[in-house]
């Protein structure tokens, strides 16, 4: 039993004034003479027998009420805790992610846990609570009651460690007891640690659905490129069994198409033609599980070809047959008759095999990558290294220093290298490799993309400065003829106009271009009959560099605008990582402190941190013992 008024207890010496009071009662006795006290001498030992019992009996209910009293004022209870010292404070974490979709036995996961918590929750408390996308620190129910119930799901989903930190980050640095509770389904995630603190508490709630089954959209992508159509291949993926799966196609809101989905195990295709040209694409299956994962959206733009410059002193035939004119405006041009005016237009510049660069060349050079051009640079047997350095000193930190005539394998392909993206479907180790007879020798802080036996860089990248340290004719060698060539070429091109994909994830940081030019006032606008937001761009001299991070909000088909003039369509979608059902075995994880259902997890904490004060008990023995005195006055002889 604790108290939170400890020192009214003092007050309970004050028990021994009615103790002394009748230890030495004042009361003076008078003698009175009689003739015959046999009779009565018996008679007196009886009553005074009585009368002493009787009064021992009335100082002890006098004492217990009076204790009762004092007791009553220091205001007992029984806890696990010392609650004049230590308050107790809670953290609220609610998983409002796509997951959460799926239905519980309270309606959805989400709106199932957010009415258990206004109903668990009193009123007078006060706690602190966040999600994957909004938080609230301390705050009374009634206050978030009705931004909980119309919160919307969030294809952001926060690591455990992530839950972990953001929580402590709400508790304060009192000394408090602090209770924190997750509410989630937990799904499978990276591994985690358990981060609590000392004086914390961990409670995890695990929200089960009722059923599992789902079917997603996962992708689409370009399987087939005709002059007048389009071949789209879709991927689903199942986890129960579906006989005949509809999917359908839209070009903005009209049906263009319709087919079902060849399921394989889980895994399903189906395959769409549409006409080539823009389309505001919306793949679109009918499903009860997750309801995010039902709709894909994709764009297809007509491109605008990238301009690719190529400034010869060599063969270019192999440059003509990978920069065809359906994508690229390529043009080329001996050393001594350069249109430097036409260069600022450029987004791609190649020098091939140019034994001496010229100063005008180079201080163009240098203009243009400012402006968010490419170089592609290939040197020639006789190149002049003092003129090749005073381009790399400026444009990169690349330096040629020697010509090592050894013939050499090429053997090394950086899979990694975003030039190499979706390029291979597997690491491939053995190719027929290609050679040179001759290569330079290269310094500098370059990514080598491919590379000798040795490990020195055939071909080297820095920050858009393309550099082969051997030529490419085929006297030299045979990397003509290698059907690395024309990835290798075809995405250096691609990479120096980043013209949107099909689709993009929200959440991710996304960069593209949009072939466009402003004045210094105007901006793009990403827009769609919902919303619309500026993005971060930067403006080059033929195109301008859209980047975006935490925008938009919702998926969808979006148009890129400036004022009312539209220049192309770009999509968005979210994450499929939701619609992977594996979930966590919180048990395996802590045992301790594991609940299926919000009711029982707030019945254990109530219990743990209940507080039960016996001070009516006190007040009602106070009465009793008085009562009891009132009887012993009246009814003992």
């Amino acid at each position: 039993m604790q108290f939170k008024h400890p020192e009214i207890l003092w007050a309970l010496f004050l028990l021994i004034i009615p103790i002394i009071i009748h230890l030495f009662q004042l009361r003076k006795f008078q003698k009175e003479a009689f003739t015959n006290v046999a009779f009565l001498k018996q008679l007196n030992l009886q009553t005074r027998k009585s009368s002493q019992l009787k009064k021992w009996l009335v100082l002890l209910t006098r004492l217990l009420a009076l204790a009762s009293v004092i007791i009553a004022f220091t205001e007992p209870y029984f806890a696990n805790r010392n609650i004049k010292t230590t308050a107790r404070e809670t953290v609220i974490y609610l998983d409002n992610s796509y997951s959460m979709e799926l239905k519980g036995s309270h309606g959805t996961l989400l709106q199932g846990a957010i009415n258990q918590l206004i109903k668990n929750i009193p009123e007078t408390e006060v706690f602190s609570l966040f999600t994957n996308t909004d938080s609230y620190k301390d705050v009374k129910i009634t206050a978030i009651k009705n931004e909980l119930l119309t919160d919307s799901y969030s294809s952001t989903q926060l690591e455990l460690n992530e839950v972990f930190l953001k929580g402590n980050q709400l508790f304060s640095d009192k000394n408090t007891i602090k209770d924190f509770i997750l509410l989630s389904d937990f799904q499978q995630r990276e591994p985690f640690k358990i981060d609590s603190k000392e004086d914390e508490t961990l409670y995890f709630v695990q929200l089960q659905p009722s059923e599992k089954n789902n079917i997603a959209i996962d992708s689409v992508y370009i399987d087939k490129k005709e002059l007048s159509t389009y071949e789209l291949k879709v991927q689903v993926s199942k986890n129960y069994p579906v006989d005949n799966l509809p999917i359908a196609l839209y070009d903005g809101d009209k049906l263009i198409a319709k087919t079902s989905v060849t399921f394989e195990n889980n895994l399903g295709t189906a395959i769409l033609s549409v006409p080539s040209g823009n389309l505001k694409g919306k793949i679109s299956i009918e499903d009860n599980g997750l309801q995010y994962d039902n709709s894909l959206y994709f764009s297809i733009n007509k491109n605008d070809n990238i301009n690719v410059l190529a400034i010869n002193n060599a063969d270019d035939n192999f440059l003509k047959k990978i920069f065809t004119e359906d994508e690229f405006n390529y043009t080329n041009t001996p050393t001594n008759a350069i249109d430097y005016n036409s260069i600022q237009q450029q987004n791609l510049i190649v020098l091939n095999e140019l034994k001496v660069i010229p100063n005008s060349l180079i201080t163009t050079l240098l203009e243009v990558k400012k402006q968010g051009a490419n170089i592609l640079i290939i040197p020639s047997v006789e190149t002049d290294l003092n003129t090749y350095n005073q381009l790399f000193k400026n444009i990169s930190n690349a330096s040629i220093v020697s010509l090592d005539k050894k013939e050499k394998q090429i053997t090394t392909i950086a899979f990694d290298h975003p030039l190499f993206k979706n390029v291979f479907d597997a690491k491939v180790t053995n190719f027929q490799y290609p050679k040179t007879k001759i290569s330079y020798s290269l310094l500098g802080t370059n990514e080598n993309v491919i590379s000798y036996t040795d490990n020195t860089p055939f071909l080297a990248e820095n920050n858009g400065i393309y550099i082969f340290t051997s030529p490419l004719n085929k006297e030299v060698g045979n990397f003509q003829n290698s059907p690395l060539i024309v990835p290798t070429l075809y995405n250096i091109a691609k990479q120096s106009l980043a013209l949107p994909n099909l689709y993009y994830t929200i959440g991710k940081n996304i960069t593209f271009d949009v072939k466009a030019k402003l004045t210094s006032d105007e901006i793009l606008t990403i827009e769609n009959k919902n919303t619309s937001f500026i993005p971060l761009q930067q403006t080059y001299s033929n195109h301008i560099s859209i980047t975006t991070t935490n925008l938009p909000k919702e998926a969808g088909v979006y148009t890129i605008t400036k004022n009312k003039e539209e220049f192309m369509d770009v999509s968005f979608n979210f994450s499929r990582k939701e619609s992977e059902l594996n979930y966590l075995d919180i048990n395996t994880i802590t045992p301790k402190n594991t609940f299926s259902n919000i009711p029982d997890a707030f019945k254990n904490i109530k219990s743990e941190n209940n507080v039960d004060e016996l001070w009516k008990w006190f007040v009602i023995f106070a009465l009793v013992f008085l009562c009891i005195e009132l009887l012993i006055l009246k009814y003992f002889k």
